[in-house]
């Protein structure tokens, strides 16, 4: 079975990089529109590859060819978002109120902006003025991607533009002190076996759409970990890595860690050499579990997500497109 394993993988990686050139023309506007919807940088990455990968599965599970294929990308992430915001609607206003009281790891404030939100837009309300008027779709195109009718998107749209919540609140995401900190300082004098011992037995390490890693030994390994990885030089060959085109100007030698703060939160931000100054090419958000690491999200291959962090901090950036291969 482990060999046949290898041949799947291989074969299905090989389809979902064929899936995601397909789709790279559009994944800026996707990242927009999901940006509309959650109010969030991170959030809207979270949905985009959330859609991306349903709507890989959904693919391979059609008999039909897909009649407008930008439009039915927009579907599957209004689909998922609609069903998220719907269930947390019914938490915060009380249907579920017992089991969110004592189960959920958010924060109270976090749940009570997302209440104030929910409740003044219902979902399909929200997903029709952002794309109608965010992205400009057209009522047909709008009834396609939320699998209505035109006369309902009109509905839709009449209630919804007067609800739009304003300013974006806080995420919640707080990481134990200190542990920022310990990675930094691991990063920065370059000792991997430091950076995996802050792991969990069962964290994940991320590549946010390009790899996942499990536990403490997938990260370190020196051939295809991404703490190697981020522990060199940016580089592309025969193998696949930045292209060309993102890598004017930059100097090589390896990257800086730093401590920041982004919406009273802190994150990772990662500073590479280039000719015209130091600029960021990378951000991570750390989850943790008492003083170790649950969760850590690389945003390399996230160049919607480190133009827009990036600006709210006043920091130089270069992005690093969308793939490796």
């Amino acid at each position: 079975m482990k060999n046949d394993l290898v041949v799947l993988g291989d074969g299905v990686k090989t389809s979902w990089q064929r899936f995601l050139d397909t789709f790279e023309p559009v994944r800026p506007e996707l990242h927009r529109y999901c940006r509309h919807l959650t109010r969030s940088p991170w959030d809207a990455e979270d949905l985009v590859q959330d859609t991306l990968a349903r709507a890989f599965v959904t693919l391979g599970t059609m008999f039909h060819e897909v009649p407008q294929p930008r439009a039915w990308l927009f579907r599957v992430a209004s689909n998922l978002w609609i069903d998220r915001a719907r269930r947390a609607r019914r938490e915060v206003l009380g249907v579920e109120q017992d089991d969110v009281a004592s189960n959920s790891s958010e924060p109270r404030a976090m749940r009570e902006a997302a209440g104030a939100l929910m409740v003044r837009l219902a979902p399909q309300e929200r997903a029709a003025v952002v794309l109608k008027d965010v992205l400009d779709l057209s009522l047909e195109e709008i009834a396609e991607s939320l699998s209505t009718t035109v006369g309902s998107v009109k509905a839709a749209l009449h209630r919804g533009r007067g609800k739009l919540a304003t300013d974006d609140e806080p995420s919640g995401r707080a990481p134990a002190p200190g542990v920022l900190d310990a990675f930094q300082e691991a990063f920065d004098a370059r000792d991997v076996d430091r950076l995996a011992a802050l792991l969990l037995d069962g964290a994940i390490v991320e590549i946010v759409g390009v790899v996942t890693e499990y536990g403490p030994d997938m990260p370190r390994d020196p051939r295809t970990g991404s703490f190697a990885g981020s522990l060199s030089p940016i580089t592309y060959d025969e193998r696949g890595g930045v292209r060309p085109e993102h890598l004017e100007g930059y100097r090589g030698g390896l990257a800086r860690c730093e401590v920041r703060t982004h919406r009273g939160e802190p994150i990772l931000v990662f500073w590479y050499d280039h000719e015209d100054g130091p600029a960021v090419r990378a951000l991570m958000t750390v989850e943790t579990e008492g003083d170790r690491i649950a969760r850590l999200r690389n945003y390399f291959f996230s160049p919607d997500v480190i133009a827009e962090v990036c600006r709210e901090l006043g920091l130089p950036f270069r992005v690093n497109g969308y793939r490796y291969w």
